[in-house]
């Protein structure tokens, strides 16, 4: 193992190179206490401990604590902990409340914008285009008005669900969690640091695996099956939108050519899904090396993949399922052993064409059909 200074740390940790992090000897005191590292949060651990930062600059707090070989790893923990049980104290009171407001939400629809840049989405849809003042402003009240009201809602969503599952991770005793929102560490895991990412099978995975399967291409398959039943095909969809709109016309549809189709595509995704659950390396990787440009980074990474079996569609539900979702994450956690092994991740970034070397380990909860 090295021994490197506060200096080389820092450095290997805003290039994201954890391994070599984790291989020093003092990595982990670093990383715990970067977690820890707010100016209001720092002094108070100084105030505990009777050190004095009343010479320093504040930008010094972290590097000086770094540098106190008086404080032991235990301490830093036994803060962490407390910290971390005053703020989840308060959430937890409000928890129920929480998940109740998030189940009043209905439908998962962006509305139309393009992925998550609703920015993005304005100026080369609306601004660069229209030159009609009267028609930008009924695009404004129409399509643009869904658009900011689906952005706003899926992203008020996914961020007080996730901060939900993250404490069901921070509060089981072999977890360490970190004290606020700290970028690439949601906690620590047998000493090693995770950020936690909530997500689901993505669907062009999906799409290869079937085409790759022989099944051929979805929407495709969706189109004769209408028109084999005279199901009406509409023509103003895009085709993701188109997908989805056929898929629940024939899901409806009780005639047994519409049954077994269903059956038939739900059995294909099962058992793809199951696949990468029993060898999640690709996965794994895939997540990496198509993640989004804007927040790439190459930190060690949880995830947790949320499946509701009966309807992909709806595995965005699970995300509220506190209940359920905790029951699994415990059991994963309480038999959990972390083998560094199959925690080690390679994946290769077309963008800047650099292998990267992290840790990262998988979770597939499912929720499967009621019998």
């Amino acid at each position: 193992m090295t021994t490197l200074n506060f200096s080389q740390l820092d450095n290997l940790f805003r290039n994201d190179d954890f391994p070599s992090i984790e291989n020093d000897t003092r990595g982990i005191r670093f990383l715990k206490l970067r977690s820890m590292s707010r100016n209001e949060t720092m002094r108070e651990f100084c105030h505990l401990h009777n050190i004095d930062i009343n010479h320093l600059q504040v930008r010094q707090y972290f590097s000086h604590l770094f540098n106190f070989e008086y404080i032991t790893d235990e301490q830093i923990n036994n803060f962490i902990i407390q910290k971390y049980n005053q703020e989840r104290e308060i959430r937890r009171l409000n928890e129920e409340s929480l998940v109740d407001q998030l189940s009043r939400l209905q439908h998962f629809d962006w509305g139309g914008s393009f992925g998550n840049s609703l920015e993005k989405n304005i100026v080369n849809n609306y601004v660069k285009r229209i030159q009609s003042f009267d028609r930008i402003n009924e695009e404004i009240e129409g399509s643009l008005l869904s658009s900011l009201r689906g952005y706003t809602l899926n992203s008020w969503y996914n961020h007080w669900t996730s901060i939900l599952i993250e404490d069901l991770f921070k509060d089981h005793t072999n977890v360490l969690p970190t004290v606020g929102l700290v970028k690439k560490i949601d906690f620590f895991i047998n000493n090693i640091p995770f950020d936690l990412k909530v997500t689901y099978f993505p669907e062009q995975l999906l799409a290869q695996k079937l085409q790759a399967r022989g099944y051929g291409n979805e929407l495709t398959r969706l189109k004769r099956v209408c028109r084999q039943l005279n199901i009406f095909i509409p023509n103003d969809l895009k085709d993701k939108q188109l997908k989805l709109h056929l898929y629940n016309k024939v899901s409806e549809d009780p005639r047994d050519e519409a049954r077994l189709f269903i059956t038939d595509l739900k059995h294909h995704k099962r058992e793809i899904i199951s696949e990468a659950e029993e060898n999640p390396e690709e996965l794994k990787v895939w997540f990496y090396e198509n993640q989004g440009e804007a927040r790439f980074d190459a930190s060690n990474r949880f995830f947790l993949v949320l499946t509701d079996e009966a309807d992909l569609t709806n595995s965005w539900k699970l995300k509220r399922n506190i209940v359920f979702l905790r029951e699994k994450i415990n059991e994963h956690l309480n038999n959990i052993i972390l083998d560094i092994e199959r925690l080690n991740t390679e994946f290769y970034w077309a963008k800047n064409q650099r292998t990267y070397n992290c840790k990262s380990d998988i979770l597939f909860i499912k929720q499967t059909e009621n019998i």
